[in-house]
């Protein structure tokens, strides 16, 4: 089995050393590739002396449009199953093994994590967000997806040969999952641990809200 890690970055350079660490620990053949999109902090540099792939994008163009790019990579090195996680630490490392075994026994296509099992440390604006959110994602695709808004995922590169994504930003993460469930895919779930640190977050809640409702809308009226 042949894997590798997408990280979408902006502005990560002082997280990406420990955390593309602890990836190579945990899975030592797993490659890296870190996406710095329009990063004005070094991030390019950071990822490149820990020992990952990098590809920049000299100007911000937004965590979907990273992702994009990191889907392409691992279409191109012919891996066979691909993580995508973020950047920043707050999806630990230690746990993507759960992933590869819920994939294999499970016979997913997609493994999404969910944070739902343990809520107890998420604010509760964001816990109400994603509830409501995985519960349109999960009718829209067909399958229950219990924490749809979650970028720390496992996908078999093979699902991407064909598939067209409209969205750039963070609805990017909805929209792949209605698509690839609209295809056939399976997709299947695994629980994990979020560590919320001090890191901003570069989500506008009313700007998201407005990107996540046109995709409803727009899903609503495709068929693809």
């Amino acid at each position: 089995m042949t894997v590798g890690a997408i990280l979408p970055a902006l502005n990560a350079a002082r997280f990406l050393t420990e955390v593309i660490g602890n990836i190579r620990s945990h899975l030592p053949e797993c490659r890296v590739l870190v996406v710095d999109d329009g990063s004005t902090d070094g991030t390019a540099d950071t990822a490149r002396e820990a020992g990952a792939e990098v590809i920049v994008h000299e100007i911000n163009k937004g965590k979907g449009e990273a992702l994009k790019t990191g889907y392409s990579w691992a279409q191109e090195q012919q891996l066979e199953w691909v993580f995508t996680m973020d950047s920043d630490g707050q999806h630990l490392p230690g746990e993507m093994q759960g992933f590869i075994d819920a994939a294999d026994q499970g016979g997913f296509d997609v493994v999404v994590g969910t944070r739902m099992a343990r809520t107890e440390d998420m604010p509760w604006i964001r816990l109400k967000t994603n509830q409501f959110t995985s519960w349109v994602i999960s009718r829209l695709a067909g399958q229950n997806i219990p924490d749809s808004q979650n970028g720390y995922r496992l996908y078999r590169t093979s699902c991407f040969q064909g598939l067209t994504l409209r969205t750039s930003r963070y609805d990017s993460e909805s929209e792949i999952l209605v698509r690839m469930a609209r295809r056939g895919y399976r997709i299947g779930s695994v629980p994990i641990t979020t560590i919320y640190g001090d890191e901003t977050s570069s989500i506008n809640p009313f700007v998201d809200t407005g990107r996540f409702i046109r995709l409803v809308v727009m899903l609503m009226f495709s068929r693809d």
